[in-house]
């Protein structure tokens, strides 16, 4: 009876032992999940490819970033510090929404996206944003201040969903803010993020002369050109209520944005040259896919056609491209 009670009990365990096996691999994975959604999105690792990237183009995750970003197109782009101390493009990404027109913001509820200069810090970072993860671009900036321009909360986020931001996937948002969490984290105290209309060619920029922006857009082009040359971002002050870009105040007293102007020095850089081995990895751009809400020529067309009512409305436009009254808006020469 015994033996036939042991044959029996072996029997049921050799049956049981395949559930036994999948429930065991069951809880496994449930642990694992668990264990991967405690860590929030602010903290996930950069992805194995991202980091094995990085590594090709000779670049350190705790290196400093620089993004630039193109409203016209829906790109931004996240350029990394290499050895050489000079900037080289790591990856365009494609915002899935931003909303207003071509232009800067100016008031809170314009729905405008700002255009112009500024700088990240860590507090504006935001790792518990209701549109997935979110750095704030710290608008309104001095600039925008001594113009009494309103605003808050401007961000660059996740969720595809804008009212004065820029908007990207989430997945794109996670990847981003990550590459800036990471320099951050090791050393880097702030970093720039500069706003243009469009790719800030002379050729663009020659579409809307006599626009009321064009003027505006002409100083957003300096920084542009100075970055394309140096690899460097410039450095920017304010005075007289405008942009000075690549020049240094001879002074260590703090600027007046709305003040007059202190002397300032040119920094004398000498013009990016890669390697030799390197024209390549200096060159190549790594666009990377995704959805985009707005359409490149209905934002140019718009933006036209603006410039036309904006003729119509005001008159003639003054010989040197602003609007009658200008300079005393502080617009930029």
């Amino acid at each position: 009876m015994r033996v036939r009670l042991n044959i029996l009990a072996d029997r049921i365990v050799a049956r049981l032992k395949p559930a036994l096996a999948v429930g065991l691999v069951s809880v496994l994975l449930s642990a694992c999940s668990s264990a991967t959604g405690l860590i929030p999105p602010s903290e996930q690792p950069l992805t194995a490819e991202t980091v094995s990237l990085l590594g090709k183009k000779g670049m350190n995750t705790a290196a400093p970033i620089f993004v630039r970003i193109f409203k016209e197109e829906s790109e931004l782009e996240v350029w990394k510090m290499r050895d050489d101390g000079r900037f080289y493009h790591f990856k365009t990404y494609p915002i899935c929404n931003w909303s207003g027109d071509l232009g800067p913001k100016q008031v809170q509820g314009d729905k405008q996206a700002p255009e112009g200069f500024y700088t990240i810090s860590q507090t504006q970072m935001n790792p518990n944003s209701k549109f997935y993860l979110a750095f704030n671009l710290g608008y309104p900036n001095a600039y925008d201040r001594s113009l009494g321009r309103t605003g808050e909360a401007l961000m660059v986020h996740g969720k595809c969903k804008s009212a004065g931001c820029y908007a990207m996937t989430d997945a794109l948002a996670e990847e981003i803010y990550g590459l800036a969490r990471d320099a951050m984290r090791s050393g880097q105290t702030s970093f720039q993020v500069h706003a243009f209309p469009f790719r800030m060619t002379q050729e663009k920029l020659d579409r809307f002369k006599g626009h009321k922006w064009y003027a505006f857009w002409k100083t957003l082009k300096q920084g542009y050109d100075s970055f394309e040359i140096n690899r460097i971002p410039p450095s920017i002050a304010v005075c007289e209520k405008r942009y000075i870009v690549d020049a240094v105040a001879m002074t260590d007293q703090p600027i007046d944005p709305a003040g007059r102007c202190p002397r300032f020095e040119k920094p004398t850089l000498q013009p990016f040259a890669p390697r030799p081995a390197e024209w390549q990895l200096a060159s190549e751009r790594l666009t990377m896919p995704g959805p985009k809400t707005r359409n490149a020529a209905e934002v140019a067309q718009t933006t036209a056609q603006s410039q036309s009512v904006f003729a119509t409305t005001t008159g003639s436009i003054s010989g040197s491209g602003m609007p009658p009254g200008a300079s005393a808006l502080g617009y930029n020469p």
